[in-house]
């Protein structure tokens, strides 16, 4: 299906609440902010959702001004390649590209995945987050969480080896992620790693801050780290080697599936391993991510499992178990 009617843009602030809080080393919050982008044209509508980070010094006003300044580009037919050059990478053109993405799939009558030449997506387990808090009510949180397969542990602060012990003791035999969100130190690294090693942790996430993580070359590191804070696209792979073992690619930080699904491809070929994140938002967000699923050897894409409720037509979780999109909802 054609049509010769100039696309529309159009966005808006969405506010979803938490199911309890979310809590990780730079704070909590009981609310997700999210932005939704639609494009719209001959009846059809293209749509992609993201989340302003204020850790890369975005809010939910600035990214709904920079989506607002591309209705006259958009009006103009701009394709996803023209629009990796005329927005940087982010929440807001994340959010945009995810949109002329939708409606060229609905446009088509194809699947994204098929547009893209990729492999269709299938069911696969997703991590499932506990929040930072004390080692009892990690420990409590945990042991209501012990039947689901992989679970993704936030710490980030003094005692996060009895918070880790105390995690292991209430799953003992779920595989465990680890995020210390940039929380510890060159001068706790090895202890910490060495915490999260006795407690059979498989991975552990960005424990040192971005741009100040040289220690991580320079140890043996018991276990495999992933970058997250410390990568963005695949301009930010090169330097990583020698310091992480995975990467996590997160739509939000790549601006879109367009590069995510590059800088994938990308961090295979340079031997990483991959894990596919989110930041806590709803199904319309998780949707294209899924398309990475196949090439990562972890999956968080829990965000509509942390909210108190999801939007209508989301994506199925069965447990831990999520599937892939409905057409109605993404791609």
């Amino acid at each position: 299906m054609t049509s010769s009617q100039s696309p529309i843009l159009s966005a808006r602030i969405e506010r979803w609440p938490i199911a309890g809080s979310f809590t990780i080393s730079r704070g909590a919050k009981t609310e997700a902010i999210t932005i939704v982008a639609e494009v719209a044209r001959g009846g059809l509508i293209g749509r992609g959702e993201c989340v302003p980070y204020p850790r890369y010094g975005e809010t939910p006003e600035a990214t709904l001004q920079a989506l607002q300044a591309m209705q006259e580009p958009v009006s103009r037919r701009l394709d996803r390649k023209a629009l990796q050059a005329a927005m940087p990478p982010g929440a807001a053109r994340n959010a945009l590209d995810c949109a002329l993405l939708d409606l060229e799939a609905k446009t088509s009558g194809q699947r994204a995945w098929n547009l893209l030449g990729r492999v269709p997506p299938k069911a696969c387990i997703t991590a499932y987050t506990i929040s930072l808090a004390s080692p009892e009510a990690m420990a409590a949180a945990t042991a209501k969480a012990a039947h689901r397969p992989l679970l993704k542990i936030k710490l980030g602060g003094e005692g996060d080896g009895e918070r880790i012990a105390a995690v292991r003791q209430a799953a003992p035999r779920s595989e465990l992620i680890v995020d210390a969100n940039e929380a510890w130190s060159a001068d706790n690294l090895e202890q910490n790693l060495e915490h999260c090693a006795e407690a059979g942790v498989t991975l552990v996430e960005q424990p040192l801050p971005a741009g100040r993580d040289e220690a991580l070359a320079r140890i043996q590191r018991p276990l495999k780290v992933c970058a997250d804070e410390s990568v963005h696209d695949r301009k930010s792979l090169g330097g990583l080697r020698e310091r992480y073992d995975a990467v996590n690619i997160k739509l939000d930080k790549t601006g879109g599936l367009t590069e995510a699904l590059a800088m994938a491809d990308a961090a295979c070929s340079l031997g990483f391993d991959i894990m596919v994140g989110c930041m806590v938002a709803t199904s319309l967000a998780m949707a294209p991510a899924m398309l990475l699923a196949s090439q990562a050897r972890f999956v968080d894409l829990d965000g509509p499992l942390l909210l108190a409720r999801d939007r209508e037509g989301g994506l199925r979780y069965d447990g831990s178990l999520v599937y892939p999109p409905d057409a109605a909802l993404w791609g």
